[in-house]
């Protein structure tokens, strides 16, 4: 399917993007809309079509499938991204990860600042740069204010996983990938990680790899 023009009005190119029905075409890294950052959410679509809007990203991220998902990975630079986290893992992942389940989110127009000085560093992916992952080393705690769908306003702090999450789906929206926070030399296939690095830590493989941690 061919994008629509970038030159139309965005209400009527995410019109066009939502016709055809089902997940939508997730885009991949290389596509200047992930790097050229988005314009702040303030009505654009109006409420009808911001609602078909957030609901067909819930659906490709879930597809996907994701933890989170930002408007520019399908094509609209606007400030809007959701999450979710069924966090489907062992004790042992969910203990030394704090990766704990999180309810479906809309995040309009979020921003996040450091809470305290801890760093922690994990493997990290991206719906956007598919088949790879790379240590990313992250504020532990942030905290994040911003908006809902319905105009509320966010206020909260997130630890853990959760914090990661929402970090790598704000940095989207300031047209920044995971892989400009990577340890690079960390950099490996979905299926090297899977066999070799699979460990709740990426310690071992921080030794073998040659690169830091926090």
């Amino acid at each position: 399917m061919a994008s629509p023009s970038p030159r139309a009005p965005l209400a009527e190119r995410v019109e066009e993007l939502l016709a055809v029905g089902g997940p939508l075409p997730i885009v991949a890294a290389g596509d200047p809309v992930l790097r050229t950052g988005t314009e702040r959410y303030d009505g654009q679509l109006g409420p009808a079509l911001l609602a078909r809007f957030v609901e067909a990203l819930r659906l490709t991220m879930r597809a996907a499938p994701g933890v989170g998902l930002a408007a520019p990975q399908v094509g609209v630079e606007l400030r809007i991204a959701v999450i979710e986290d069924p966090a489907p893992v062992p004790e042992e992942v969910r203990l030394v990860r704090g990766r704990v389940p999180q309810p479906f989110r809309v995040l309009v127009n979020p921003a996040y600042r450091p809470v305290g000085s801890g760093r922690v560093a994990f493997f990290e992916g991206c719906l956007s740069v598919p088949g790879w992952q790379a240590v990313v080393a992250r504020p532990a705690e942030v905290r994040l204010t911003g908006e809902d769908e319905s105009g509320r306003a966010l206020d909260e702090e997130f630890g853990g996983w959760p914090a990661r999450i929402v970090q790598h789906e704000t940095d989207h929206l300031d047209g920044l990938l995971y892989l400009d926070r990577a340890e690079l030399r960390s950099l490996s296939a979905n299926e090297t990680v899977a066999r070799r690095w699979a460990q709740p830590t990426p310690e071992e493989a921080a030794i073998a790899l040659g690169f830091g941690l926090p």
